[in-house]
């Protein structure tokens, strides 16, 4: 199932963001704890090429832990690149964001030369949130939906620490097919881009072959994880519409609602902590996103050349 969401602004987005780097000294790139491939930018990593990177994966309260430090070790060994894991509503650990940054780029201090951070990440990853959080007071807005922030802001943390918050921004064409529906299982695109239907019922395939005890506690069905996890999606998902009372008139359940019903559990943790993705899952599902999208360049260049062709041949007998 390929989910593709790239609205208008977020080509403002790439623009000034290409227009700023330039000046930036550090990048944070707020990922989100539960899917810390998926929501990792392509086009942010190209756009921000050759500068000190801060990973942050966000909502780690929740993530898997297990998942999570596995993550970490990746990120960090990576070159220049160094990976928290926070929680934005926390004070305490948010705070450590400008220790990581001063370390990333310790020639930056005093006014003279303040350090200057540029923060990015895909919409709804909590940016506005952990914003609030550093300055300790309200200067981003927030909510739970993509796309708040819809222009750059400016932000003072420090006498001699600026930061620089843009929209949240994805990237034009989503090769990987498992990373889009976990992007829109997790709220990161718009409602218009999927059907929550069928979003839950990929997500309930995964679910119930890694975390088939917390779909059991969350919608109490008497199953054990066998059970579960040999049970067709749509039967798991119409289970959990007649505990709901995902009913509709003259008994038909409303599988809609039971998705929405499990997409919100999902969002707001009820489900309780899981992470929907390994990093050697996402390793691989990038590997093949890649090959597929070589093929498809191929293809279209052949085209092209087909195409090119015929006219040349038109031309002459002209």
């Amino acid at each position: 199932m390929a989910i593709q969401w790239f609205p208008g602004h977020m080509h403002l987005t790439r623009k000034a963001i290409g227009e700023r780097i330039k000046d930036i000294d550090v990048v944070i790139e707020l990922l989100d704890a539960r899917l810390p491939g998926s929501s990792s930018n392509p086009l942010l990593a190209e756009l921000t090429a050759h500068k000190p990177t801060l990973k942050v994966l966000n909502k780690q309260d929740l993530a898997d832990p297990g998942r999570t430090g596995a993550w970490l070790a990746w990120y960090n060994a990576r070159a220049d690149t160094s990976a928290i894991a926070l929680d934005a509503s926390d004070a305490a650990p948010a705070r450590r964001l400008i220790d990581a940054c001063r370390q990333l780029a310790p020639n930056r201090r005093g006014l003279s030369k303040p350090m200057r951070v540029l923060i990015c990440g895909i919409p709804n990853v909590g940016k506005s949130t952990l914003i609030n959080t550093l300055s300790r007071k309200t200067q981003a807005k927030t909510g739970d939906e993509a796309g708040i922030t819809k222009q750059e802001q400016r932000i003072v943390l420090d006498d001699d620490f600026y930061l620089w918050d843009t929209p949240g921004m994805l990237w034009p064409r989503i090769i990987v097919p498992e990373s889009g529906l976990r992007l829109a299982a997790s709220g990161a695109m718009g409602r218009n881009a999927y059907e929550e239907e069928e979003v839950v019922l990929e997500l309930l395939a995964y679910l119930k072959q890694h975390y088939a005890p917390l779909i059991d506690a969350r919608y109490k069905l008497g199953l054990d994880a066998e059970a579960i996890a040999a049970r067709h999606d749509e039967e798991l998902l119409e289970l959990i519409a007649k505990k709901r009372g995902a009913v509709m008139s003259g008994g038909r359940l409303n599988m809609q609602k039971a998705a929405e019903i499990v997409l919100t559990d999902l969002r707001g943790a009820a489900l309780g902590r899981l992470t929907l993705e390994t990093v050697p899952e996402f390793e691989a599902w990038l590997a093949a996103g890649q090959l597929q999208d070589k093929a498809r360049a191929e293809r279209k260049a052949e085209q092209r050349k087909r195409d090119e062709r015929r006219a040349r041949n038109a031309q002459r007998r002209e």
